[in-house]
């Protein structure tokens, strides 16, 4: 099974507000890089559509090594959040509604396809990929706000 890596990262201009997105898919020394924006979200939105658009890239099953700055997208898998949401009908431990059930829909689906493994880094750190990725995020964000004035 072919070995692949994506970096992630998500971003929003108030929260909710603007939101941008960015993956970087690296296969083989090759990269691919997807980004976009969405009009009215929230920063943990964007975090995993990021994760959404790299695994939809993908036109085979792959091992996938995930790396995202994000604590709620990578605890979710990690920690066995997202096992436990299903168990109790999408409510969390304090019996309310999981957010963005959506978005974890549409991920569960894409990540079943493939072997995934969840890496947390340091945000705006040294991490060069998780750097490209915020900053492309960002910049869908000003592309965004440049289109509608």
């Amino acid at each position: 099974m072919q070995q692949v890596s994506l970096y992630t990262d998500g971003a929003c201009s108030g929260n909710p507000g603007p939101g941008g997105w960015a993956a970087i898919l690296i296969y083989n020394g090759h990269e691919k890089v997807l980004s976009g924006y969405m009009n009215q979200t929230t920063n943990n939105r964007m975090e995993i559509f990021a994760v959404i658009k790299g695994l939809s890239a993908l036109n085979k099953s792959c091992i996938v090594n995930v790396y995202s700055d994000s604590s709620y997208l990578i605890n979710a898998f990690n920690n066995s959040w997202i096992d436990n949401w299903q168990k109790n009908n999408w409510r969390t431990s304090q019996k309310t509604e999981v957010e963005n059930q959506d978005l974890w829909r549409q991920l569960l689906a894409y990540s079943c396809k493939h072997e995934v493994r969840w890496h947390k880094v340091k945000g705006h750190a040294d991490n060069e990929y998780n750097n490209r990725c915020d900053a492309l995020a960002v910049a869908e964000i000003k592309r965004y706000k440049s289109d509608i004035v």
